[in-house]
């Protein structure tokens, strides 16, 4: 069947929600889905967002209906009005909320609320969430100003802060920029601030209810609850700033300089689920055409998964014997003697013939995040495990860190001179899973990638993965959402962009965004299934999404030098560059916009060639080859 452009790109033919430009003088922001969004002063973006968040029991997001939406403005002003529902069919809860936001010329912004279940209605979280960006912010001062009128002279965090660095908030004050000041009041509740780079999410997040409290709560029927938030934007300046307007910045030509050698790729591993082995093999020519570097087999004892799926799993590591590096991904109940499941599971690999490299062990119970106020679940001691893992496999490289993500590491970190590397995921769409949002979490990677080596420091192997934009397991809920309709949505293991171009450009930009990390291995999704980089079409016929070809490309760089790439607009483009087995110079780009971009090449080594992934190139690359050049005449991709 034909696919659709929309399809080609995202994969999917659901629209996004409308952006609506608001403008009251120098401040503008895009009014979208219910939510305020890039709030700039003079084209600087000074808030990421203003949102009213309704989260279910699992903090999955609900997505209101928007009725009844009026929008007045003049340039000098704006006037929002709306009405919103949050409905959930399957439990019959309804919550209804109305909403006014006020902005004019002097730099304020009001946004109000009232909310009002028409049902009892369960929730995590109901309230404002405001969300500072990362870029000019992160290791900057700030003044908090709590509940009880004092202020505190405070920072926000550098490197990822595990817990909530500000609390029992009411207003937070910075600079935005010289000379511009930023202060949001928050009323209706008591508010906290989280760093959301734990997540990956490009954001500073301060929202409503405190986690310690209980959670989820029910919100009884006919109870109103009222909050706002207050934005001023002050500008102290003597001489108003004169630059370059947003749309001239995008017109012009986004520079790539290619630079020395700045480290080597990591190598990239591809995840192995038990039921997805049969597929693979199956079909040989998906792992030849790949050629993968590490291939991690997931097990877990908690899932059923037995003596036969580790049968399985040497037969595919005797079919593709001296190709990879294989790991096993083990997920320990430790439900018992942490020894004696440890030692049985030994016994089951060795009585299955299974040939490993490596084993990557992380207690069931950490899968499950503990929140702020919460306790933490029964788990024996990590150092434990992982002398008992010594003991079991006396022979295999043994990995720690966290099956889930760097939330997790980070708030329980590892005893690292007992392991010999240690490994995270990451996963774009917990909070958030609109198209910018998602690529803005590449904002975010060298942060992540540099608060994990503080914590592991710098000497010891740092893998990630697997990392794909679909979530394939839910630590902060009971499971991950059912996606048939194939939307944008939070927390599912089956989003559409996987199949996209768009899965694609958010690889390169994650490659090109944790180079600062030195990964030693970089697992990029599954072969098969909802987070596959392929999809086998009967017995002789396999389908390669875009993210295939992604990963074929770095998977064959891995091992050798990198060249240092800089992206003059890196909200825009990430690139990658370095040599191929062949000796060729290659770069890769990911347009990371909905829009086309105009690319110039300059400095360092010349580029040979440049692979292209569009929707006229979706199963297969396409090479242009480029004569060497220098500075002094760069090529000009449009």
């Amino acid at each position: 069947m034909e696919m659709s452009i929309a399809q080609r790109r995202v994969g999917t033919d659901e629209r996004e929600p409308e952006r609506k430009t608001l403008r009251a003088g120098k401040i503008e922001a895009d009014f979208c889905a219910g939510g305020m969004q890039a709030i700039r002063y003079e084209g600087r973006e000074v808030l990421r967002a203003i949102n009213y968040v309704v989260r279910d029991k699992d903090w999955g997001t609900d997505n209101p209906e928007i009725l009844d939406c009026q929008i007045r403005q003049d340039g000098t002003g704006f006037t929002v009005t709306f009405h919103g529902r949050c409905a959930r069919p399957e439990t019959g809860e309804v919550l209804d909320y109305d909403a006014r936001i006020e902005g004019d010329a002097s730099g304020r912004i009001v946004f109000e609320a009232v909310a009002e279940p028409r049902t009892p209605f369960l929730t995590a979280r109901c309230s404002f969430v405001v969300l500072h960006p990362i870029l000019g912010v992160a290791g900057q001062p700030a003044i908090v100003e709590h509940v009880d009128g004092s202020e505190e002279n405070a920072t926000f965090p550098e490197l990822i802060a595990p817990w909530q660095p500000f609390q029992n908030i009411r207003a937070i004050r910075h600079q935005a920029a010289p000379g511009i000041s930023v202060s949001c009041r928050m009323t209706g509740d008591v508010f906290e601030t989280e760093d959301q780079r734990n997540w990956s999410d490009a954001s500073y997040k301060t929202y409503g209810r405190p986690l310690a409290l209980p959670w989820p709560y029910v919100m009884e029927a006919g109870g109103r609850s009222r909050q706002s938030v207050e934005l001023i934007i002050a500008d102290h300046r003597q001489t108003p700033m004169i630059s370059a307007s947003q749309e001239e910045t995008k017109e012009a030509p986004i520079g790539v300089e290619i630079g020395e050698v700045a480290g080597i790729f990591p190598r990239i591993g591809i995840l192995i689920h038990p039921a997805q082995a049969a597929a693979v093999l199956a079909h040989p020519e998906m792992i030849a055409k790949l050629l993968p570097q590490l291939m991690l087999l997931h097990f877990d004892p908690t899932a059923g998964h037995g003596k036969e799926d580790l049968l399985r799993f040497a037969e595919l590591v005797r079919e593709y014997a001296g190709r990879a590096e294989y790991v096993l991904e083990l997920v320990l109940p430790a439900r018992r003697s942490v020894e004696g499941e440890l030692q049985e599971t030994a016994r089951w690999i060795a009585d299955a013939g299974l040939k490993l490299s490596g084993v990557m062990v992380s207690p069931d119970a950490d899968r499950q995040s503990t929140l702020p106020g919460s306790h933490w679940p029964a788990c024996p001691p990590l150092s434990e495990i992982y002398r008992a893992a010594r003991k079991a496999f006396p022979k295999l490289a043994l990995g720690g860190g966290m099956l889930s993500y760097f939330t997790e590491l980070n708030r329980k970190r590892p005893p690292v001179d007992l392991l010999d590397f240690v490994s995270h995921c990451t996963c774009p769409i917990v909070h958030a899973a609109d198209d910018r949002s998602v690529m803005q979490t590449l904002e975010t990677m060298p942060y992540l990638v540099r608060s994990a080596r503080a914590i592991v420091g710098e000497e010891i192997p740092y893998r990630i993965g697997p990392s794909t934009i679909g979530m394939r397991q839910n630590p902060y809920g009971s499971r991950v959402m059912d996606n048939p309709a194939r939307r944008r949505m939070t927390m599912t293991d089956q989003d559409p962009r996987q199949t996209a171009l768009f899965a694609a450009a958010w690889m390169i930009g994650y490659a090109a965004s944790t180079m600062e990390g030195r990964l030693d291995a970089l697992t990029v999704g599954a072969m098969t299934g909802a987070l596959g980089l392929a999809l086998p079409d009967g017995a002789d016929k396999t389908v390669y999404h875009p993210a295939f070809h992604a990963a074929r490309g770095l998977a064959e760089l891995a091992g050798r030098s990198r060249y240092r790439c800089v992206s003059s607009r890196p909200d825009a483009l990430l690139a990658v560059a370095g040599q191929d087995r062949e000796g060729n110079r290659i770069a890769w780009l990911a347009n990371l916009t909905d829009r086309n971009q105009r690319v110039k090449f300059a400095g360092g080594p010349g580029i040979g060639s440049v692979e292209i992934l569009d929707e006229n190139n979706f199963h297969e690359p396409a090479l242009l080859n480029l004569k060497t050049q220098t500075t002094e005449d760069p090529p000009l991709l449009e």
